[in-house]
């Protein structure tokens, strides 16, 4: 295990572990904040970026997790009728507290709370992608139906 990386990584990394994903986090040079920062950083298309979105219910204030394909936009409505309740953005704080990750960071793992999880399934038609590992230079690579499995998410169409 790589004891230099920065200790919200170094969380990711533990987290893979005891869920039996086998990752490597890498910290890169460069931001991987957005989704185009992360897929030049790592050298691979967009569309394998995973964007770790959060969610809040604005009836219940729930959060909610979507682990969405770097190229793709949520549907907030369809993704509204999936969870059962309207969805909101959520400003940064709540972001940082429900997952104990700064916006830009958010890994698909290792949460300060748990969280449903919706796994986009356009991330399914790849062999490899790319998560952020926890903060805005540290990623994992992962074959998405790992990442999938380990989230416990249930597979989605984010898009309509």
């Amino acid at each position: 295990m790589n004891t230099s990386l920065p200790a919200a990584a170094q969380r990711v990394a533990e987290a893979a572990s005891a869920l039996g994903l086998d990752i490597r986090v890498l910290e890169m040079p460069d931001s991987t904040r957005t989704a185009e920062e992360a897929a030049s950083a790592c050298g691979c298309s967009v569309g394998q970026i995973v964007k770790s979105l959060i969610f809040a219910g604005k009836e219940t204030d729930t959060p909610y997790l979507l682990l969405v394909s770097g190229d793709n936009r949520v549907n907030e409505k369809l993704m509204a009728r999936v969870l059962g309740e309207p969805l909101r953005r959520p400003d940064a704080d709540y972001v940082r507290k429900v997952t104990g990750f700064a916006i830009g960071g958010v890994a698909p793992i290792a949460h300060a709370t748990p969280l449903r999880t919706l796994f986009d399934k356009d991330l399914l038609k790849f062999n490899v992608i790319w998560a952020a590992a926890g903060t805005p230079r540290c990623v994992f690579e992962t074959n998405p139906q790992a990442l999938a499995g380990a989230t416990g998410a249930e597979i989605v169409q984010v898009m309509q």
